[in-house]
């Protein structure tokens, strides 16, 4: 009696995929389809504007062409980080005091209605003062050292972060405070326990609004008083009717500002990962 060999019925099945491969192919897909449309987008820009300069031969004075601009900043590389270094040293430090203030003065909102009433307004005005007043001024006060260009970064972005805790801290649920008020909880306990964890994704928003300016003012800072910095190299290459390079700094200035904004998301999702699942899991229903 001869036995059959063939393997049993079903056991060359193609795999299925699994529920997990395909949630993966739907997030690749997803992030594609984020990221492709603004690439495609600068990709056209690019390619026309290298176009209008190339067809029509305008001076590299006027309007150098992407081509000349990438070439250009990349033999002046080690010049331009040179001068980069300086501008990130203002910005992470000046940023630091802004998220310092700006959370000092958003809690001391929150625990006095009186210091709120008395401070708000003049946040307020403090963002219509025109920095190219205030940049010379603060250099006056305190020299034409890194503190001037500090308080400027700090200026021009605590605003975005101290209203962002504020409408955070107001967006506290009454029950829950009573709740917690209820059980014995000290006005401190309720910031800390309740409020603060509820406000932070409000910071994170406001944060992703200030840090796009805090590099523009560093430069701007570097404009009024600096030896070195983005500032310092734009208005020296401006001078000598060197466009290019100036366009190749604004590109690294443009550069930096665009992975801050980034690392914001990466910080929130690891300070709040709660808060994506949460959103997530609204979204599914």
């Amino acid at each position: 009696m001869r036995t059959s060999l063939a393997p049993p019925s079903g056991l060359l099945a193609p795999p299925t995929s699994s529920p997990t491969a395909g949630r993966r192919r739907g997030a690749a897909r997803a992030r594609l389809g984020r990221v492709a449309p603004p690439v495609v987008l600068v990709a056209l820009l690019f390619g026309a504007w290298q176009l209008y300069a190339t067809l029509r031969h305008v001076q590299p004075q006027i309007l150098p062409s992407p081509w000349l601009v990438a070439t250009q900043g990349f033999d002046w590389r080690a010049a331009i980080w040179t001068n980069t270094v300086p501008t990130l040293e203002e910005t992470f430090f000046g940023f630091s005091l802004s998220l310092a203030c700006g959370f000092l003065l958003a809690t001391a909102m929150e625990l006095s209605r009186a210091v709120r009433r008395a401070l708000y307004p003049l946040l307020v005005t403090s963002q219509t003062l025109p920095l190219i007043a205030i940049a010379p001024i603060v250099d006056l006060w305190l020299g034409f050292g890194l503190v001037p260009k500090l308080v400027v970064v700090a200026v021009v972005t605590f605003f975005p972060v101290t209203v962002g805790l504020t409408e955070g801290f107001d967006a506290a649920e009454r029950d829950a405070v009573d709740l917690l008020r209820s059980m014995g909880a000290r006005r401190w306990q309720v910031m800390v326990r309740l409020k603060l964890p509820g406000a932070l994704p409000h910071f994170f928003a406001g944060l992703r609004i200030a840090v796009t300016y805090a590099v523009v003012g560093a430069v701007f800072a570097e404009y009024v008083g600096a030896t070195k910095g983005l500032g310092i190299f734009m208005s020296e290459q401006s001078n000598q009717l060197r466009t290019d390079l100036v366009y190749a700094a604004v590109a690294v200035t443009a550069a930096v500002s665009v992975a801050l904004f980034g690392l914001t998301y990466l910080l929130q999702q690891l300070v709040i990962p709660w808060y994506r699942l949460s959103r997530r899991s609204a979204g599914a229903r």
